[in-house]
């Protein structure tokens, strides 16, 4: 056997020096030198990535990105030169938006076949190389770049995963030129572990001049909005919010589970008629909490606490802020929680005005659920509520719903850290991938994915299917089924209340006459069942955990009434 030491080694080596976990990859014939390099790792017995084989880009990228959400860990997701770019340039904006760090690699010929000394197959010459597949990504990823000389490439790869885990956290992009993966390379001799993104820190004098407003508010409020991606900051809100006995509001675009719902100072979501007389507001994890944004909350000051308030990738944005606490959340809010402690007696009233609207918002949920489950058919509440009952209490919930899951929420019974999580961007067919990431990076974990029937048929379905067999990653994949994409009709209904389409009932790209969901996936042995009541969907719920504790995936049809 003929050791190759080049330019795929030097990328191998740098994930490793990374701490990279997975290389999440839609192959492409350009990686052959990393495929060598890998394969060495696994013969020789080295420390290194494990590989995943993705059968779609889109997939790869998500699951690098579901993975990361939950660990922290930013990953390598390599794919194919130009086009796999593109297929997978979606998810990478999700990413951006998300801010989830990852490193994202594609690679194209340089010669075209040209050199005698370096042969090349005549795919890069038809068409294949694009001639710098950056400036294809640039515009959606954090910092863009090409690598042509193996000199390089370890030291490369190395920037762009450290720079992907600086503040604003994102993917970074590298162009593999094949040619310099395949020159050789020397390992140095001085290699060492990437050091570790340092965590920036809100001043002091700020903290205190938000603690001081905080101690003199009469009626201070915290609305949250992205915050729970680390199970610190999750705690340390909870801190916060006990110090000066101010209650939690979640924010309409809340991508994780920020606060315990059934903590006595949570208030629900979008519950913003409690700001109307709030002389502060602590907007924690602020993106887009106002809608329309124009419209200023309270009759204080707003301070916006995060380490990235203001995003580059949003086309417009009006947080309202007058204060920032700019740096590390965890940080921000234990140092604010020690600065702003009220007396006692303050909190212990507060405590107890927002202790009694939490409990009214409980038993009208409570209500809701016992109403929605007495009805005839299924409404999403009634999924809930069934969910809430069955589940285990350590599941993570996965959302890639339209409609649905502004109501569902609610009734989840989200009380801990890293409990749910939902892709940010708009983007749509992506739900699957991220909980098949959730569920490599929680392998103990139950991960229950609810999917609209329109966003399901989005996602590569097969592909993810394939992964979720191949890897040993059973989830239980949930199907709102309503027939329909709804978010279209409510669109059209807005701009057009009293319209042709309206009056005649005559609604074009809404009505969705889809497959069987829940035979989907029996090609790969998935669990499926279909329900309509609330006895069909107890007994489906049954199967799927069942399956779920073989190792087998679940597909739940859900028929929903609305």
């Amino acid at each position: 056997m003929k050791n190759y030491h080049d330019g795929g080694e030097a990328i191998v080596e740098a994930l490793r020096n990374l701490s990279v976990d997975y290389i999440l990859s839609s192959p492409g014939s350009e990686w052959s030198p990393v495929w060598e390099a890998m394969a060495r790792q696994k013969v020789e017995g080295a420390a290194g990535p494990t590989f995943i084989d993705c059968w779609h880009e889109t997939l790869a990228v998500d699951m690098a990105m579901g993975y990361t959400a939950f660990t922290g860990r930013p990953q390598a997701v390599l794919i194919h030169a130009g086009v796999g770019l593109m297929h997978g340039s979606m998810a990478v904006l999700s990413a951006t938006q998300a801010e989830i760090p990852m490193l994202v690699m594609s690679g194209e010929s340089t010669t075209f076949g040209e050199d005698p000394e370096m042969p090349m197959e005549p795919q890069w010459y038809g068409g294949v190389s694009v001639g710098g597949a950056h400036r294809l990504i640039q515009p959606l990823v954090k910092w863009a770049g090409q690598v042509t000389h193996a000199s390089n490439i370890h030291q490369s790869v190395v920037r762009a995963g450290e720079m992907a885990q600086r503040t604003p956290q994102g993917p970074v992009y590298l162009n593999m030129s094949l040619e310099a993966m395949m020159q050789p390379w020397s390992k140095p001799s001085d290699l060492r572990p990437a050091a570790p993104a340092p965590r920036t820190q809100a001043l002091r004098h700020d903290i205190e001049a938000v603690a001081a407003l905080a101690r003199s508010a009469a009626n201070p409020v915290i609305v949250v909005e992205a915050s729970g991606r680390d199970p610190a900051a999750f705690h340390a809100l909870v801190a916060l919010a006990e110090s000066i006995g101010a209650p939690v509001i979640s924010a309409r675009a809340a991508t994780y589970a920020s606060f315990p719902q059934n903590h006595p100072l949570w208030l629900g979501f979008q519950t913003f008629e409690h700001l109307d007389d709030a002389d502060l507001i602590l907007l924690v994890g602020g993106k887009a909490p106002w809608f329309p944004a124009h419209k200023r909350p309270g009759k204080g000051k707003i301070v916006a606490i995060g380490e990235n308030p203001l995003k580059h990738h949003l086309a417009y944005q009006n947080l309202h802020a007058d204060l920032y606490l700019e740096g590390d959340m965890t940080s921000a809010m234990t140092l604010l929680a020690g600065a702003a402690r009220c007396e006692p007696d303050v909190v212990g009233a507060r405590t107890e005005r927002w202790t009694k609207l939490h409990d009214a918002l409980e038993a009208r949920l409570e209500k809701a659920r016992a109403d929605s489950l007495k009805a005839d058919g299924l409404d999403c509440i009634a999924l809930a509520a069934v969910a809430r009952d069955m589940l285990p209490a350590n599941t993570i919930y996965v959302d890639e719903t339209i409609t649905h899951m502004p109501q569902m929420r609610p009734h989840l019974p989200l009380n801990h850290p890293q409990s749910f999580f939902r892709v940010t961007g708009g983007a749509l067919g992506q739900g699957i991938g991220a909980a098949l990431g959730a569920k490599l990076a929680a392998r103990n974990q139950p991960v229950v994915l609810f999917v609209g029937d329109g966003s399901f048929l989005y996602n590569p379905i097969i592909q993810a299917f394939g992964a979720s067999k191949a890897y040993d990653l059973p989830i239980l994949i949930v199907v709102c089924n309503n027939g329909r994409y709804e978010a279209m009709r409510k669109g059209h209904v807005l701009y057009y209340p009293d319209g042709a389409a309206v009056s005649s009932d005559m609604h074009h790209g809404v009505r969705i006459d889809g497959p069987e969901y829940d035979e989907l996936g029996c090609h790969f042995d998935f669990f499926g069942a279909k329900a309509k009541s609330v006895d069909e969907l107890r007994t489906a719920f049954e199967g799927a955990l069942a399956a779920l504790g073989e190792g087998r995936s679940a597909i739940l049809n859900v028929s929903l009434v609305k």
